[in-house]
């Protein structure tokens, strides 16, 4: 195309009805994204159908990015210096793209799919296998799709696939520490030691698992970050699942001084466990309350007993109820909390004729 015709009357026009056919296909993608999606949407809803309300809102911008793509090809069509082949081959392309940025979205592991299966089904799908489950069939999507834009293309599907054989041990070799992290992934998944939202601890880390997929698991630790421990590092790792928990341990020493007489720390200890095991939220198999040992400087009284409640915010709750009730019952008996002390005694040295001072200290 000559500069003389670029600027001619004829083209200008071609070129502005091109422009207009593009521009109107945005107008109609903004009125379906302000109106037409918004009132699909709400049939939907009146239908009660879950899954049709999640492969409308997996599609909304996919469906938003046809009418531009639609506006683009109209747009180019009119326009009589588009090669034909290459736009068609573009467009599908990019139609199957989108189609599969929608499956994408409806396959994800935020979807409420697999769990609607659950529900509605037989067939029971562990909570730790659902982001799994999902990355897999969003890598097969991918994968699906790729390869038939490249035979779009005319590329030759078998040949690439023949070279990615030839490659495969030097990819393998590279690809070791990632081949263990998924075989750790497997065996996380087939041991279940632990599922999304449990609280775990392990040498590694401590917090609430938030996620597991092919490489690692993302667990959100307790003052708020997120670590990825490599799947490979934690199937090999002794771990403690504070979730499956069914009562919560509470054990402490209480420390009375040794001015205490006999019948006020037998009372305490009878009281304090007559309180323990009267307790609605205490767990009633195990519990000991016990005048333990003679400490340095107190008498101990062991407490060992379990909460029936293993959530963190109640279990402290419980926890400060007693200790307020130990706290009373203390004072009630007149007796004090032993502190840590150090006590001098001054003596007459009599194997000497002066009257010298000695110091003995006493812990």
């Amino acid at each position: 195309m000559t500069w003389e015709h670029f600027i001619s009357y004829s083209h200008l026009i071609e070129l502005g009805i091109a422009i207009g056919i593009f521009l109107l296909f945005i107008l109609f993608r903004k009125l379906f994204t302000k109106y037409v999606f918004k009132i699909i949407m709400r049939i939907v809803r009146k239908t009660k159908i879950k899954i049709l309300s999640n492969i409308f809102i997996a599609f909304q911008k996919p469906m938003e990015w046809f009418f531009t793509l639609l506006g683009f090809y109209f747009a180019f069509s009119y326009y009589p210096y588009v090669n034909e082949k290459v736009l068609y081959n573009f467009i599908s392309a990019a139609f199957i793209i989108l189609i599969t940025w929608g499956l994408v979205r409806l396959s994800s592991s935020s979807s409420d799919v697999f769990r609607r299966i659950n529900e509605k089904t037989d067939i029971k799908i562990d909570e730790i296998l659902i982001p799994l489950l999902s990355r897999t069939l969003q890598f097969i999507i991918i994968a699906i799709s790729i390869t038939i834009i490249l035979q779009k293309f005319g590329y030759d599907i078998e040949g690439l696939i023949a070279g990615l054989g030839l490659g495969g041990l030097a990819i393998s070799l590279a690809a070791k520490d990632a081949l263990a992290n998924i075989l750790g992934g497997i065996l996380i998944i087939s041991e279940k030691p632990f599922t999304i939202g449990d609280w775990i601890l392990t040498p590694s880390v401590e917090g609430t698992v938030e996620d597991i997929n092919f490489r690692s698991t993302k667990i959100r630790t307790f003052a708020d970050a997120l670590v990825s421990v490599p799947n490979n590092q934690l199937a090999n790792e002794p771990i403690t699942n504070w979730t499956k928990m069914n009562k919560r341990r509470v054990t402490f020493n209480l420390s009375l001084s040794y001015e205490t007489p006999r019948e006020k720390v037998e009372s305490v200890v009878n009281r304090i466990e007559s309180l323990v095991k009267n307790h609605p939220e205490i767990h009633q198999e195990t519990i000991f309350v016990k005048f333990d040992e003679y400490k340095e400087s107190s008498l101990g009284i062991l407490l060992y007993f379990f909460t029936k409640t293993t959530a963190w915010g109640e279990y402290l709750n419980v926890k400060e109820e007693i200790n307020f009730r130990i706290l009373d019952i203390v004072r009630e008996e007149g007796v004090e909390f032993a502190l840590p002390a150090r006590r001098l005694y001054l003596e007459n040295d009599s194997s000497d004729d002066s009257d010298s001072l000695q110091l003995r200290q006493e812990s």
